[in-house]
């Protein structure tokens, strides 16, 4: 009898985009509650997005094993939950007269670096308190455009791996026609 033909997908906590939206979502959460009024309806937003952006990376990871369709939304979901975010900080920034940091800013590049290293896993929850308003939004902001990169690339992959072995069904009609041939 033929093996199984769905191959079990997932495996979503070693995605680089997962544990960078995991960062994001922690810090969010730290700003939102740390430099927004309570009560500020932005506050729940931000971090509904921040949430929404690891979330779906996860749950499309998830479904892929049976609709590939599925993975890629939930995967362009995430994304668009992130570029939600980043307008929420921009907007913080902007009405409070806060740079924003771009690419000629002094510590934009030093800050892209260390958000593309592996260290700031394991020391941004120490690091939080220590930050400004300004550096966490723009520490943030730096994460994100990274992390939205990161799932424009895996969505072409996600698109690539549906042209190479099709969907669902055409795996199960594959399976039942191989599995047809070996009976004889």
């Amino acid at each position: 009898m033929s093996e199984a033909f769905l191959q079990q997908k997932g495996g979503y906590r070693r995605l680089r985009s997962y544990r960078a939206a995991t960062i994001i979502y922690d810090i969010t959460y730290y700003f939102a509650t740390h430099f927004l009024q309570k009560g500020d309806r932005t506050v729940d937003q931000m971090i509904q997005a921040a949430r929404s952006g690891k979330q779906n990376i996860a749950e499309g990871s998830e479904a892929a094993t049976t609709s590939a369709e599925t993975e890629m939304k939930l995967t362009n979901v995430a994304k668009a939950s992130l570029e939600e975010l980043l307008i929420d900080y921009e907007d913080y920034l902007r009405v409070r007269a806060k740079p924003i940091w771009s690419s000629s800013h002094p510590r934009c590049q030093a800050m892209r670096a260390y958000t593309a290293g592996d260290r700031i896993a394991s020391e941004y929850p120490r690091l939080l308190p220590r930050l400004t308003d300004e550096e966490m939004a723009n520490l943030c902001l730096t994460l994100i455009h990274q992390t939205t990169y990161m799932l424009r690339k895996l969505i072409l992959r996600q698109q690539e791996m549906f042209l190479k072995e099709g969907g669902v069904r055409e795996q199960m009609t594959r399976a039942r026609l191989q599995s047809r041939r070996e009976r004889g």
